[in-house]
């Protein structure tokens, strides 16, 4: 689509936008408060609630005369872009084949994910706008090798012998066609120099060669479509099998368990996952379950290289603050995502 386009599309959207809250006004007006989202939590004091920002209310009337006018007196074409950006669905963040991926295998939608995501990458770059990453590439110096993308993978080292940043280039390659998918074939159709070794991942290009070339592969739908697809197979697809194992389903409790994946591991010592579930007990009603697992994450979360204190503990209050709010779906949850996210990286 061109600029022109572009722009005109933009000032369709916020002309709609402004019909639609003189609208509401309106029947604000003529039929008193509307109803809103309440939480669900009655240990949440009434100043540490959330002033509710979000009103779904059916809009029938016919614009279609409007969508054509120019924007409002003062809207600048800043502003028009801007209001573009944010009236953006949580589903535009994914392929249609991502989400019907994602559904089919959580059971959960674009809304769901993309706040997941965003929880997601609060301790993990300060930056909730997560889809900036697929093309993220970074030595950390945690002696895991690189890390890379959405849910940093890894190419391997001395604290890290089980890397998934293999798999990642593996799925590269099947989703570029491959008929038998290699790591070696990725890194052919990439231009990289690398090769396995006792499981990990040895690139030989420089730092800023390879870095570039992982860079490059922002917008490219088969990077995104393997690094969705490695995500699941390595730390999805166990979180869901361990939050429907208890009778859980809920968005934020899949969420939890994928972010304790991702950040300490899937299985293995007494820090992952698999680790923690262990010690946190059977109740079957999940409230109870998930506030005994949020505190047994909460001792281990800054230490054995996780997480920077206290990035650890403020990254498990996140998802624990949601779930006293009652925001376990994570639905019409933009300003509680807000909310618990707004503190500082150390």
């Amino acid at each position: 689509m061109n600029s022109a386009n572009k722009q005109a599309t933009a000032r369709k959207k916020l002309t709609v936008f402004l019909l639609s809250f003189t609208l509401l006004g309106s029947m604000i007006a003529m039929s008193g408060p509307v109803p809103v989202k309440a939480f669900a939590d009655e240990q949440v004091s009434d100043a540490e609630q959330l002033e509710p920002t979000e009103i779904s209310i059916p809009i029938e009337t016919d614009i279609n005369a409007e969508l054509n006018a120019s924007p409002s007196a003062g809207a600048s074409e800043a502003d028009v872009q801007a209001f573009a950006a944010a009236a953006g669905s949580h589903d535009a963040n994914f392929s249609p084949e991502t989400l019907q991926f994602l559904k089919a295998n959580t059971g959960l939608d674009g809304e769901q994910w993309d706040n997941i995501m965003k929880l997601v990458n609060k301790p993990e770059q300060d930056d909730l706008n997560w889809t900036k990453y697929y093309g993220y590439c970074e030595d950390i110096g945690d002696d895991r090798g690189y890390t890379i993308g959405i849910f940093g993978a890894t190419t391997g080292g001395p604290n890290d012998e089980g890397p998934d940043g293999p798999e990642l280039f593996k799925e590269y390659d099947r989703a570029k066609g491959a008929s038998n998918p290699s790591v070696e074939g990725a890194l052919k159709r990439l231009g990289i120099n690398g090769k396995m070794k006792n499981g990990i991942l040895v690139i030989s290009d420089s730092e800023s060669k390879f870095v570039k070339k992982i860079n490059s592969l922002q917008n490219d739908p088969a990077w995104r479509e393997a690094m969705w697809r490695t995500f699941y197979n390595v730390y999805i697809k166990y979180s869901v099998e361990q939050a429907k194992k208890r009778g859980f389903t809920s968005a934020l409790t899949i969420g939890s368990f994928v972010d304790t994946a991702l950040n300490q591991g899937a299985t293995g010592d007494s820090g992952s996952l698999q680790g923690i579930l262990s010690r946190s007990g059977s109740s079957k009603d999940e409230k109870t379950f998930m506030t005994k697992f949020y505190a047994e994450r909460t001792k281990i979360v800054d230490t054995n290289d996780y997480n920077q204190p206290p990035n650890g503990k403020n990254r498990v209050k996140q998802w624990s603050t949601l779930l006293n709010m009652g925001e376990t779906d994570l639905k019409n949850a933009d300003a509680a995502i807000q909310k618990v996210t707004d503190w500082e990286l150390k």
